[in-house]
Protein backbone atom coordinates (compact mmCIF):
# COMPACT_ATOMS: atom_id res chain seq x y z
CA UNK A 1 0.00 0.00 0.00
CA UNK A 2 2.88 2.46 1.07
CA UNK A 3 0.51 4.93 2.09
CA UNK A 4 -0.31 6.18 5.59
CA UNK A 5 -4.43 6.35 5.74
CA UNK A 6 -5.14 6.99 9.13
CA UNK A 7 -5.92 9.95 11.42
CA UNK A 8 -3.29 11.80 13.41
CA UNK A 9 -3.42 10.73 16.83
CA UNK A 10 -4.16 14.33 18.53
CA UNK A 11 -6.78 15.53 21.36
CA UNK A 12 -9.36 16.38 17.98
CA UNK A 13 -9.24 12.51 17.41
CA UNK A 14 -10.59 11.74 20.73
CA UNK A 15 -13.06 14.64 20.80
CA UNK A 16 -14.32 13.14 17.34
CA UNK A 17 -13.81 9.38 18.52
CA UNK A 18 -16.14 10.37 21.39
CA UNK A 19 -18.22 11.29 19.43
CA UNK A 20 -18.81 8.81 16.98
CA UNK A 21 -18.87 6.15 18.75
CA UNK A 22 -21.95 8.29 20.91
CA UNK A 23 -23.11 8.48 17.88
CA UNK A 24 -22.88 5.18 17.45
CA UNK A 25 -24.34 3.84 20.06
CA UNK A 26 -27.64 6.51 19.37
CA UNK A 27 -27.98 5.03 15.74
CA UNK A 28 -27.89 2.00 17.07
CA UNK A 29 -30.68 1.75 19.32
CA UNK A 30 -32.48 3.89 16.75
CA UNK A 31 -32.43 1.21 14.09
CA UNK A 32 -32.71 -1.91 16.34
CA UNK A 33 -35.28 -0.28 19.60
CA UNK A 34 -36.64 2.72 18.09
CA UNK A 35 -37.71 1.68 14.58
CA UNK A 36 -37.49 -1.95 15.99
CA UNK A 37 -36.05 -3.67 13.27
CA UNK A 38 -34.65 -5.98 15.61
CA UNK A 39 -31.17 -6.85 16.91
CA UNK A 40 -30.20 -9.50 14.05
CA UNK A 41 -31.37 -7.88 11.42
CA UNK A 42 -29.96 -4.83 12.35
CA UNK A 43 -26.74 -6.37 12.94
CA UNK A 44 -26.38 -7.65 9.13
CA UNK A 45 -27.78 -4.31 7.99
CA UNK A 46 -25.06 -2.47 9.73
CA UNK A 47 -22.52 -4.74 8.84
CA UNK A 48 -23.60 -4.44 5.46
CA UNK A 49 -22.47 -0.77 6.03
CA UNK A 50 -19.57 -1.62 7.91
CA UNK A 51 -17.92 -3.90 4.82
CA UNK A 52 -19.01 -1.29 2.37
CA UNK A 53 -16.96 1.46 3.89
CA UNK A 54 -14.02 -0.30 4.63
CA UNK A 55 -14.17 -1.40 0.57
CA UNK A 56 -13.88 2.48 0.29
CA UNK A 57 -11.42 3.11 2.75
CA UNK A 58 -9.39 0.10 1.52
CA UNK A 59 -9.27 0.49 -2.41
CA UNK A 60 -8.58 4.53 -1.19
CA UNK A 61 -5.54 5.55 -2.44
CA UNK A 62 -4.95 8.51 0.32
CA UNK A 63 -6.28 9.76 3.78
CA UNK A 64 -9.91 11.06 3.35
CA UNK A 65 -11.07 12.46 7.00
CA UNK A 66 -14.80 11.90 5.92
CA UNK A 67 -14.40 7.97 4.68
CA UNK A 68 -12.29 7.32 7.65
CA UNK A 69 -14.73 8.51 10.19
CA UNK A 70 -17.40 7.08 8.43
CA UNK A 71 -16.17 3.39 8.74
CA UNK A 72 -14.87 4.72 12.65
CA UNK A 73 -18.84 5.74 12.80
CA UNK A 74 -20.02 1.90 11.30
CA UNK A 75 -17.78 -0.05 13.53
CA UNK A 76 -19.70 1.77 16.50
CA UNK A 77 -22.92 1.53 15.17
CA UNK A 78 -22.59 -2.55 13.97
CA UNK A 79 -20.65 -2.83 17.32
CA UNK A 80 -24.05 -1.68 19.61
CA UNK A 81 -26.01 -3.71 17.71
CA UNK A 82 -23.69 -7.24 17.71
CA UNK A 83 -23.46 -6.20 21.35
CA UNK A 84 -26.52 -6.45 22.08
CA UNK A 85 -27.69 -9.21 19.79
CA UNK A 86 -25.23 -11.34 21.81
CA UNK A 87 -25.82 -10.11 25.42
CA UNK A 88 -29.88 -9.92 24.88
CA UNK A 89 -30.71 -11.97 21.88
CA UNK A 90 -28.63 -15.02 23.01
CA UNK A 91 -28.49 -14.11 26.14
CA UNK A 92 -24.99 -14.45 27.21
CA UNK A 93 -25.60 -11.15 29.41
CA UNK A 94 -22.87 -8.07 29.46
CA UNK A 95 -20.36 -9.86 31.96
CA UNK A 96 -20.33 -12.87 29.78
CA UNK A 97 -20.31 -10.98 26.57
CA UNK A 98 -17.83 -8.73 27.70
CA UNK A 99 -15.30 -11.13 29.01
CA UNK A 100 -15.74 -13.27 25.51
CA UNK A 101 -15.29 -9.80 23.76
CA UNK A 102 -12.16 -9.03 25.30
CA UNK A 103 -10.46 -12.47 24.60
CA UNK A 104 -11.74 -11.54 20.73
CA UNK A 105 -9.74 -8.06 20.94
CA UNK A 106 -6.76 -9.90 23.04
CA UNK A 107 -6.10 -11.96 20.19
CA UNK A 108 -6.88 -9.69 17.48
CA UNK A 109 -3.78 -7.62 18.64
CA UNK A 110 -1.63 -10.36 19.73
CA UNK A 111 -2.00 -11.92 15.98
CA UNK A 112 -1.10 -8.17 14.53
CA UNK A 113 1.99 -7.85 16.56
CA UNK A 114 2.98 -11.21 16.06
CA UNK A 115 2.63 -10.81 12.22
CA UNK A 116 3.42 -7.41 11.44
CA UNK A 117 6.13 -6.96 14.09
CA UNK A 118 4.47 -3.68 15.12
CA UNK A 119 0.92 -2.44 16.70
CA UNK A 120 1.79 1.21 15.59
CA UNK A 121 -1.53 2.94 14.88
CA UNK A 122 0.18 6.40 13.79
CA UNK A 123 2.13 4.61 10.17
CA UNK A 124 -0.01 1.92 8.81
CA UNK A 125 1.33 1.32 5.09
CA UNK A 126 0.75 -2.35 4.26
CA UNK A 127 -3.03 -3.70 3.40
CA UNK A 128 -2.51 -6.56 6.09
CA UNK A 129 -2.25 -4.17 9.11
CA UNK A 130 -4.36 -1.90 7.97
CA UNK A 131 -6.84 -4.69 7.85
CA UNK A 132 -5.56 -6.06 11.69
CA UNK A 133 -6.44 -2.02 12.04
CA UNK A 134 -10.00 -1.99 11.57
CA UNK A 135 -10.61 -5.82 13.15
CA UNK A 136 -9.72 -4.36 16.01
CA UNK A 137 -11.67 -1.01 16.04
CA UNK A 138 -14.68 -3.34 15.31
CA UNK A 139 -14.11 -5.29 18.22
CA UNK A 140 -13.40 -2.35 20.40
CA UNK A 141 -16.15 -0.95 19.68
CA UNK A 142 -18.47 -4.06 19.99
CA UNK A 143 -16.96 -4.69 23.59
CA UNK A 144 -17.26 -1.08 24.36
CA UNK A 145 -20.49 -1.25 24.03
CA UNK A 146 -21.14 -4.67 26.59
CA UNK A 147 -18.80 -2.56 29.05
CA UNK A 148 -21.12 0.16 28.82
CA UNK A 149 -23.81 -1.59 29.05
CA UNK A 150 -22.81 -3.48 32.28
CA UNK A 151 -21.81 -0.27 34.00
CA UNK A 152 -25.01 1.64 33.54
CA UNK A 153 -27.46 -1.89 34.20
CA UNK A 154 -25.78 -4.43 35.84
CA UNK A 155 -22.99 -2.93 37.95
CA UNK A 156 -25.71 -0.09 40.39
CA UNK A 157 -23.46 2.80 39.24
CA UNK A 158 -26.21 3.96 36.52
CA UNK A 159 -25.43 5.98 33.66
CA UNK A 160 -24.09 8.92 35.12
CA UNK A 161 -21.82 6.39 37.29
CA UNK A 162 -20.92 4.46 34.58
CA UNK A 163 -19.67 7.35 32.43
CA UNK A 164 -17.88 9.04 35.68
CA UNK A 165 -16.21 5.96 36.23
CA UNK A 166 -14.51 5.61 32.90
CA UNK A 167 -13.94 9.14 32.15
CA UNK A 168 -11.80 8.88 35.36
CA UNK A 169 -9.91 6.03 34.16
CA UNK A 170 -9.50 8.11 30.82
CA UNK A 171 -8.41 10.70 32.84
CA UNK A 172 -5.61 8.42 34.08
CA UNK A 173 -4.56 6.92 30.87
CA UNK A 174 -4.13 10.42 29.70
CA UNK A 175 -2.05 11.45 32.55
CA UNK A 176 -0.12 8.19 32.49
CA UNK A 177 0.46 9.69 28.86
CA UNK A 178 2.08 12.56 29.82
CA UNK A 179 4.04 11.32 32.42
CA UNK A 180 5.46 8.02 32.53
CA UNK A 181 6.92 6.24 29.94
CA UNK A 182 4.30 3.11 29.10
CA UNK A 183 4.17 2.23 25.55
CA UNK A 184 2.18 4.33 23.41
CA UNK A 185 0.58 2.18 21.54
CA UNK A 186 -0.45 0.18 24.64
CA UNK A 187 -2.02 3.68 26.05
CA UNK A 188 -3.39 4.15 22.59
CA UNK A 189 -5.52 0.68 22.50
CA UNK A 190 -6.16 1.51 26.44
CA UNK A 191 -7.85 4.74 25.75
CA UNK A 192 -9.85 3.89 22.69
CA UNK A 193 -11.74 0.32 24.21
CA UNK A 194 -12.87 3.37 27.33
CA UNK A 195 -13.89 5.55 25.09
CA UNK A 196 -16.06 3.21 23.51
CA UNK A 197 -18.05 2.71 26.77
CA UNK A 198 -17.75 6.06 27.70
CA UNK A 199 -19.73 7.01 24.43
CA UNK A 200 -22.19 4.23 25.07
CA UNK A 201 -22.82 5.57 28.32
CA UNK A 202 -23.05 8.61 27.16
CA UNK A 203 -25.44 7.49 24.22
CA UNK A 204 -27.30 6.24 27.18
CA UNK A 205 -27.27 8.92 29.35
CA UNK A 206 -29.04 11.11 26.21
CA UNK A 207 -31.68 8.53 25.42
CA UNK A 208 -32.93 6.95 28.26
CA UNK A 209 -36.15 8.56 30.36
CA UNK A 210 -35.82 10.20 33.23
CA UNK A 211 -37.29 7.58 35.28
CA UNK A 212 -34.32 5.40 34.06
CA UNK A 213 -31.75 8.02 34.30
CA UNK A 214 -31.78 9.86 31.67
CA UNK A 215 -31.94 13.14 29.81
CA UNK A 216 -35.08 11.39 27.59
CA UNK A 217 -33.79 13.11 24.27
CA UNK A 218 -34.68 10.30 22.41
CA UNK A 219 -32.57 7.85 19.64
CA UNK A 220 -33.32 10.44 16.73
CA UNK A 221 -32.87 13.73 18.37
CA UNK A 222 -29.40 12.58 20.50
CA UNK A 223 -28.62 10.87 16.70
CA UNK A 224 -29.07 14.01 14.84
CA UNK A 225 -27.12 16.51 17.07
CA UNK A 226 -24.33 14.05 17.01
CA UNK A 227 -24.26 13.70 13.13
CA UNK A 228 -24.35 17.80 13.28
CA UNK A 229 -21.15 17.66 15.83
CA UNK A 230 -19.14 14.76 14.13
CA UNK A 231 -19.60 16.17 10.76
CA UNK A 232 -18.67 20.05 11.78
CA UNK A 233 -15.69 18.84 13.42
CA UNK A 234 -14.81 16.86 10.02
CA UNK A 235 -15.08 19.95 8.05
CA UNK A 236 -13.07 21.82 10.57
CA UNK A 237 -10.14 19.46 10.66
CA UNK A 238 -9.81 18.82 7.38
CA UNK A 239 -9.68 22.76 6.64
CA UNK A 240 -7.39 23.34 9.20
CA UNK A 241 -5.20 20.61 7.96
CA UNK A 242 -5.10 21.79 4.70
CA UNK A 243 -4.15 25.08 5.83
CA UNK A 244 -1.22 23.49 7.59
CA UNK A 245 -0.12 21.88 4.24
CA UNK A 246 -0.36 25.48 2.44
CA UNK A 247 2.78 27.30 1.93
CA UNK A 248 2.93 30.23 3.68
Amino acid sequence: MGVNKVAQVNLSFWIMKICATTLGETAGDLLSMTLNVGYAISSVILLALFLASLTAQLLSRSFHPALYWLVILTTSTAGTTMSDFMDRTLELGYARGSLILVTCLVVVLATWRFTQKSLSVSHIETRRAELFYWMAILVSNTLGTALGDYLADDSGLGFVGGAALIGGLIAVTAVAYRTTRIDRVALFWIAFVLTRPFGATFGDLLTKSTDKGGLDFGTMGSSLVLATILAALIVFTTMRAKRAATPN
